[in-house]
């Protein structure tokens, strides 16, 4: 069994009846929309044209909600119906990246995520979603897709269908009859000035001037809802407070693995370090959440083949190993455990910080691959670059310190060596990211935006030019020279991979999905 829509874009006259009918069944929040109609409009008056799209969730066959939903808050039930449960969510909203179609939304009221449900309570009682009955012209046709006596199949089966976004490989199963293909590609109708009875929202307006229409129809959005940014500058703010907890006891590791003794700020302040931005990158993590009182269920109501939830298992992981190697520290500091003691602990928990670090660092790569519906976060170098982020972010705040205090010379020279070739690594990173050419277009669109549309002031003075002067200023430092300038490179490398960790956040989530 599978239940499914088939709309009928040829019949559809865009009276919204559908869209009014399911705010009423559901309660909907005034300005929220579980399913809704999108308006194009193409050519000059009085020559022009207007196509219409009913927008909703997919119910998809592989739906990746379902999959980052760290909670179970959304599932799939077993006639193929992706339905969701208010009271396990969390409010993570990273069920709303996974979802290419931008059918998903938090809930004014409850602070959840909610979506089309197709009226499963309805459905449960042997009867069809509220849209279904209520539509005048019986262009919306819901049914089970596996029987092909039923008559969404016999439909589907017997005219040229359609599917949004289907490269995402996510098996739709909402198929649209005659739909304009600007109503259905969003990249291709971009708004223009304002909507007919609306104004378009903040964010579709700005991103709007990124996207050319079409020579020849000039095809335009003229009605659509709003679809703001899910993440915001506490995620883009988390990405970096991670690497550089992380980059901390990895660059420390590293260093002990090498033969520099645990002296200087590899004593006592890398281990500070490590513990203090983890604790921040949790911090912002839980304050994120619509529902943070609720930052618990990620473990007591987990679901396995979210990463959301194996990247809460990692961050708990390396915190662990963190606070014992700061404890160790505080503890040879107020002289309990004596310069062999603390050798001997440090000496066993670097071979457990060097994987933990990584996976701290590195598990957003696969979080952001379940983000389905942001197709830059895909990418193959995702998870080597966070890695090299976080060597730099975590030496150069170290070099920093150790600059300042006067720390043991090797220490320092160390510390200024191994920022400069994480620089030059992560410049590298970014070449091979945005020099060559990307999978997919909506990819190919967020990129652009980087580094030739609204973000590239920002990337090319603020990450390409401040990161390659950090790098410049701390050269001197591998041999121990003007260590004040050192100290600022290291700094100044922050504020680079910040305003990196800005525009990456943000162009990802720019490309209009609906």
């Amino acid at each position: 069994m599978r239940y499914g829509f088939a709309i009928d874009q040829r019949t559809c006259i865009g009276c919204h009846a559908c869209t009014v009918a399911c705010k009423t069944e559901h309660q909907i929040p005034v300005g929220q929309f579980r399913t809704w109609v999108k308006y194009v409009d193409k050519g000059e008056w009085p020559a022009s044209t207007r196509a219409f799209g009913v927008m909703r969730c997919n119910h998809c066959t592989d739906a990746p909600c379902v999959k980052i939903c760290p909670t179970q808050a959304l599932f799939k039930r077993d006639d193929g119906i992706v339905d969701f449960d208010k009271d396990r969510c969390i409010g993570c909203k990273s069920c709303m990246q996974g979802c290419p179609y931008d059918a998903i939304y938090i809930d004014e009221d409850t602070h959840t995520a909610a979506k089309c449900n197709y009226c499963a309570h309805r459905v449960d009682d042997g009867l069809e979603p509220a849209c279904v009955v209520v539509c005048p012209t019986h262009s919306i046709w819901a049914g089970d897709l596996d029987d092909p006596t039923s008559g969404v199949a016999r439909l589907v089966a017997t005219n040229p269908t359609a599917v949004r976004s289907p490269e995402q490989d996510t098996g739709p199963n909402v198929f649209y009859l005659g739909a304009d293909r600007a109503v259905l590609d969003p990249t291709l109708a971009p708004v223009d000035g304002s909507y007919l009875w609306a104004e378009p929202d903040a964010q579709r307006r700005a991103v709007a001037a990124e996207f050319a229409p079409d020579a020849v129809s000039g095809a335009k959005t003229t009605l659509n809802t709003a679809h703001p940014r899910p993440w915001g500058w506490r995620v883009t703010t988390y990405l970096w407070t991670k690497g550089v907890g992380s980059g901390a006891l990895l660059v420390t590791s590293g260093a002990l693995l090498a033969g520099i003794p645990p002296m200087g700020v590899l004593r006592l302040a890398a281990p500070a370090v490590a513990v203090g931005f983890t604790a921040v990158t949790g911090g912002l993590l839980v304050w994120d959440l619509k529902r943070p009182e609720r930052f618990l269920y990620i473990f007591t109501k987990p679901n396995p083949s979210s990463w959301l939830f194996w990247g809460s298992v990692c961050l708990a992981g390396y915190s662990a190993v963190g606070g014992t190697w700061l404890a160790a520290a505080l503890a040879d500091s107020a002289g309990l455990l004596g310069p062999a003691g603390f050798a001997r602990v440090v000496g066993s928990l670097r071979w457990a910080a060097i994987p933990t670090a990584v996976a701290a660092a590195g598990y957003t790569a696969f979080l952001f691959a379940q983000a389905e519906g942001r197709d830059l976060w895909q990418s193959k170098m995702l998870l080597p670059h966070l890695v090299v982020q976080a060597v730099q972010g975590g030496s150069g705040v170290l070099l920093a310190l150790s600059a300042v205090t006067g720390g043991p010379p090797a220490v320092t020279r160390m510390l200024a060596g191994t920022f400069v070739a994480a620089s030059a690594a992560n410049t590298a990173s970014l070449a091979l990211e945005y020099g060559t050419g990307h999978e997919t277009k909506q990819a190919a669109a967020a990129a652009r935006m980087i580094t030739h549309g609204r973000y590239r002031k920002l990337f090319w003075a603020g990450v390409v030019g401040v990161g390659g002067l950090a790098a410049t200023l701390a050269v001197p430092g591998i041999k121990g020279r003007h260590l004040r300038r050192a100290a600022l490179g290291g700094l100044l490398g922050q504020a680079s991979l910040i305003a990196y960790e800005s525009v990456f956040v943000r162009a990802g989530q720019d490309v209009p999905l609906s």
